[in-house]
């Protein structure tokens, strides 16, 4: 803790949060305005990552089916060369026991030749199939790939349009930092975390919080104006602070100095 923030009084500390609150406000309604971009590029990215990786499996697999489809039309011609070999052997045996040997190698070649044509047709079977599911990925991932760059550009230009300015009120909620103890400000975190919307500080308007809507007590409202303790909102629990703060604060002549 400074010596400034020793010396701050209720009233300064409330000020000096509200300030913090309404330039971290300023910075998530940019950070708004950039919305989902930054979250669907990288689901993009993720899922043009997810279609490679299954263009290459289909393409490996492609590859695997085709060396079976030669290997098995390697089968087939080794199968007819043994049953012509066999073939004319039969010509010349000189028993029935030699004949019926050599008719029954043919046999075992023709069945071989049977389940290699079998396993061929298979095989291009599924080579087709895979090949329709590579075409519909390549597709797929085209569009994809399509719709990256139009994010990704368009993610640049609002980021382009919104950086200075992100990075001046960045410069200003480290500087408004400064003047909050580390209690208040562990404290000020904490709310600001458990809301979406980021509100920890909110004035009263309409005699209802600012971040939650409850009503607020005409007393409690008194004493909010007189800025004499840190007040918090009984519904809520975000700090409440009067309206009238926000003109004290100065912010933009703070955000600009």
């Amino acid at each position: 803790m400074t010596k400034i923030q020793e010396l701050q009084t209720p009233e300064e500390k409330l000020i000096a949060m509200y300030r913090l609150q309404r330039i971290h406000s300023k910075i998530d309604e940019l950070r708004t305005l950039r919305g989902e971009l930054p979250i669907e590029v990288q689901d993009l990215e993720d899922e043009i990552s997810g279609l490679n990786v299954r263009i290459q499996k289909l393409e490996h697999d492609m590859d695997e089916l085709n060396t079976k489809a030669d290997d098995y039309a390697n089968t087939i011609k080794e199968a007819e060369t043994y049953i012509s070999k066999y073939t004319e052997q039969t010509d010349n045996v000189k028993n029935s026991r030699e004949f019926n040997a050599l008719t029954k190698e043919i046999e075992m070649q023709r069945l071989e030749i049977e389940l290699a044509n079998r396993r061929t047709r298979e095989a291009q079977a599924d080579i087709a199939e895979k090949s329709r599911l590579l075409a519909e990925t390549q597709l797929r991932l085209n569009s994809k790939q399509v719709d990256l760059e139009h994010k990704r550009e368009e993610l640049k230009t609002i980021t382009a349009e919104t950086e200075i300015e992100e990075k001046k009120l960045q410069k200003a909620a480290d500087r408004a930092v400064l003047d909050i103890e580390d209690r208040m400000l562990t404290a000020y975190e904490r709310i600001r975390g458990n809301y979406k919307n980021g509100l920890a500080v909110v004035t009263v308007e309409r005699d209802s919080c600012g971040g939650c809507f409850g009503k607020i007590p005409p007393q409690r409202q008194l004493e909010l104006k007189q800025r004499k303790k840190i007040i918090l909102c009984e519904h809520c629990g975000r700090i409440l602070v009067d309206p009238e703060v926000e003109e004290i604060i100065e912010l933009e002549k703070y955000i600009n100095k």
